[in-house]
């Protein structure tokens, strides 16, 4: 899924300076290492290995990943082939596993899939060399996001901060607004920005993932941590009473025409990343609700980042400050000395530090410094992934079953969708959440 992604541009991460008065670095050459790098595997030990990895990566990501991938090749002497899975990771993966021909290493956009695939026996244990740089360069949530029933498969290799909420400088200062840092603010500047003339909200209604990111950072919020965490794994149900609570406050956004570029009917037809050239370039609207990886979109279309295109943190909607992450985790199906190598060298603090240094990437490797990121934004995200206390919460829907929270058209998606529709009829859509949780987790 697109949601996973955090592309922020080059050029884009210099969106900091405004704020923080702080020049842009520029990093060192992609296939640099440090010399303090934890262990790595040890040079040209894989001449004639081919490893096959498959991911969901297309554009400027796959290529930025490549040059990692070229780098674990100079110093193994290994070849990699790449194939991109496209946004269904399961519609691509699950004829291949079941014909016998897995890819020797894939990136999953959902922990949910690390659970359903090693339920089908289709995944390999970790061995102990990338257990130990596992242990070593991560803490233990994030390890725990990569295992299933107390077995660790997988390497969180990538991250993304997903409780923001950009906007179009421009906009707030013709409504004379100032950036909100709770729900009811949020709620008073979105009526000044539609007073001054213009939609307060682009809403990226026809893409799903995104209607379910807005809802976990104010379930999170309004709920707290531990609510977040057993409504995950439908240990409380969907028709629970802080459902209700969460879904009354976004309706206070998406149930006034007004505060919607286009309406409902609009939000619903208009997909990441066209809610976001409504914001910059077209100028048709004031905010976008979504993760770091707008930056890359709203750099392609115009805006300088840091001037007219902002960000602010996602206001609390609780009594906690929410902190929602999206990440890709790599796993191993099959068995091979190259496939474990090349997952040993994505946890590694030099792999880290390589792909850090790359447009479009934050680690949560929490011993990549942020000072190889070539700009002050992507230092304090990633400084904000590291040191998160114990309320940052991964991305519920990504943890969920796939046919419940990642799927187009069904469960999730689907379903807030129709809330976006019609606001009103909360009690029927939490019912629906709820049966639809119940076929999941059956």
């Amino acid at each position: 899924m697109r949601k996973t992604i955090a592309t922020v541009t080059t050029a884009g991460l210099a969106l900091a300076l405004a704020a923080c008065g702080q020049s842009s670095e520029t990093g060192a050459s992609p296939a640099a290492s440090s010399s303090s790098s934890a262990a790595a595997p040890a040079a040209k030990t894989l001449e004639g290995v081919t490893i096959e990895v498959a991911a969901k990566w297309t554009g400027a990501e796959q290529t930025n990943f490549q040059e990692v991938l070229k780098a674990f090749e100079a110093k193994t002497g290994a070849k990699v082939t790449y194939a991109s899975t496209g946004e269904d990771t399961g519609a691509y993966l699950g004829p291949r596993i079941q014909g016998g021909n897995p890819p020797d290493i894939a990136i999953l956009p959902q922990p949910g899939l690390v659970q359903q695939y090693a339920d089908q026996k289709a995944l390999k244990p970790l061995a102990p060399e990338v257990l130990k740089q596992i242990d070593d360069n991560y803490t233990p949530y994030w390890k725990e996001l990569g295992s299933a029933d107390g077995q660790a498969y997988g390497v969180l290799v990538k991250a993304a901060h997903k409780s923001l909420i950009w906007y179009r400088d421009q906009a707030f200062q013709d409504a004379g607004a100032q950036p909100p840092t709770t729900w009811d603010e949020l709620v008073k500047t979105a009526q000044a920005v539609a007073d001054s003339g213009t939609p307060p909200f682009s809403l990226c209604g026809a893409s799903g993932w995104t209607l379910t990111d807005l809802f976990e950072n104010v379930y999170l919020s309004s709920a707290g941590p531990e609510n977040y965490t057993k409504l995950s794994k439908h240990e409380i149900p969907w028709t629970d009473a802080s459902v209700t609570t969460a879904l009354e406050k976004i309706g206070q956004l998406v149930g006034k025409k007004e505060f919607l570029l286009g309406g409902s009917s609009g939000a619903l037809q208009t997909d990441f990343p066209t809610c976001v050239t409504q914001v910059y370039g077209q100028d048709k609207s004031a905010m976008v609700i979504e993760a770091d990886f707008v930056a890359t979109t709203a750099e392609e279309s115009g805006a300088k980042l840091g001037e007219e295109a902002k960000y602010f943190a996602f206001p609390k909607a609780g009594d906690t400050e929410p902190v929602v992450l999206g990440g890709d985790i790599a796993v191993v199906l099959k068995e091979s000395k190259g496939a474990m190598a090349l997952l040993e060298f994505l946890a590694s603090k030099e792999g880290g530090e390589i792909w850090a240094k790359l447009p479009g990437y934050l680690s949560p490797n929490r011993n990549v410094s942020p000072d190889n990121y070539p700009a002050e934004l992507t230092k304090k995200l990633a400084q904000t992934i590291i040191s998160a206390g114990d309320a940052v919460r991964y991305d519920m829907s990504d943890l969920a079953p796939s046919a419940f929270g990642g799927t187009d058209g069904k469960g999730q998606w689907k379903l807030l969708q129709d809330f976006v529709r019609d606001p009103s009829k909360i009690k029927d859509i939490q019912s629906k959440l709820e049966d639809e949780a119940k076929k999941a987790w059956k």
